[in-house]
């Protein structure tokens, strides 16, 4: 399962993310994105667990708790859209 993770600290490691999902079970990938240009943190990131009843432990055990001065958002994450780059309607935007 992934699993999105906000309102991180911009100082967090994948490291930290990884060890505190790890209390939870099996950890396949760990991500934060980061900014392109400064390489820092853009606040968020996901963690990738194989055992969905792991996964979920680990959203409901690790949701609104601090983690490295921050309130962790923690929750299933959504595919992504199929919008187009940019997230811009095909029609340009217009309403008709």
């Amino acid at each position: 399962m992934n699993i999105y993770v906000g309102n991180l600290s911009r100082e967090i490691s994948e490291e930290d993310l990884r060890e505190a999902f790890e209390a939870f079970g099996k950890v396949a990938s760990v991500t934060v994105i980061k900014d392109k240009f400064s390489g820092e943190s853009r606040g968020f990131g996901f963690v990738e667990m194989p055992a969905k009843a792991e996964a979920q432990s680990a959203i409901t055990g690790l949701k609104d708790k601090e983690l490295k001065g921050r309130t962790l958002k923690v929750n299933e994450a959504r595919p992504r859209s199929e919008t187009p780059s940019g997230g811009r309607r095909p029609d340009g935007g217009r309403r008709f």
